[in-house]
């Protein structure tokens, strides 16, 4: 007989949450929740069970349900991610906000996201302010790759650019730059757990303390950034009074950290004086 979807929720039942499971259930068979929920007794194909109970193996093997469904949401849109780029996180639109409470009508500013990875940055800030011009640079041409994907399927105006850092940019002085940048310690034991396990190495770990590639930034972004202009990085949790420290010696002036939702001091951020 054909496997039902109360079959196949029974089958996942104790090794992963039901709400994964469901929502396999709905990339499947292209269906809501209320319907999956409304039919248990609905067959599935042999094709259909097969691709539930491979997608069940290898969420419980670890992988990210984020690459098992192909995507992820961020600030209420669909982005598509795959394995070569970081999966999107909740706390990084508190940059989203924290740019757009800077802007006064009318403003078109240059915005420079750097380690653009799916885009999700630059693309929902292309988005949110029309008339900003948005450079994503990363240094992945595969990650760049998905990052266009997502702008095209959007239809967000991004230029991005295949750039180590600020490397291959031009002499243009920007009125943000933003990043999400790899802040892990190399060595950190929770690089081996979980979901980041998936993920790529290089968009995590930052030399031994985590701290390499923001120093990076936060050295050189003075010199691409319009005076007064607005640097702002996500950084890991406990990190933030050593960022403030790299900006107020690289001259930012007005440098602060903003709390995400959880509390955390989560981005830190300077002036260009």
């Amino acid at each position: 007989m054909p496997a039902t979807i109360g079959d196949v929720l029974a089958a996942a039942r104790g090794r992963i949450p039901a709400s994964e499971a469901r929502l396999f259930l709905r990339d499947i068979l292209g269906c809501t929740s209320a319907q999956i929920s409304a039919y248990p007794e609905r067959s599935l194909s042999a094709e259909q069970a097969q691709r539930f109970a491979e997608m069940l193996e290898r969420r419980v093997a670890g992988e990210p349900v984020a690459y098992l469904l192909g995507e992820r949401e961020f600030y209420g849109r669909s982005f598509r991610v795959t394995p070569a780029v970081l999966i999107p996180r909740p706390e990084t639109e508190l940059i989203v906000e924290m740019v757009v409470a800077r802007l006064g009508a009318g403003a078109e500013p240059r915005i420079l996201d750097l380690g653009t990875g799916s885009g999700a940055l630059a693309v929902t800030l292309a988005l949110e302010i029309p008339a900003a011009q948005v450079t994503a640079v990363d240094v992945s041409a595969t990650a760049l790759a998905v990052a266009r994907a997502n702008g095209a399927a959007l239809g967000a105006q991004v230029r991005f650019v295949e750039s180590d850092w600020f490397a291959a940019l031009d002499a243009t002085c920007f009125d943000f730059i933003v990043s999400n940048p790899p802040y892990i310690a190399a060595g950190d034991p929770h690089l081996a757990e979980g979901d980041v396990r998936f993920e790529p190495f290089s968009a995590l770990a930052s030399g031994p303390v985590g701290m390499d590639d923001l120093g990076r930034i936060a050295a050189a972004a003075p010199g691409f950034l319009v005076p007064g202009g607005w640097l702002m990085m996500e950084h890991g949790y406990d990190q933030a009074a050593l960022v403030r420290d790299l900006l107020v010696a690289q001259g930012f002036v007005d440098v602060e950290s903003a709390r995400d939702l959880a509390g955390i001091e989560r981005v830190s951020f300077g002036r260009r004086a």
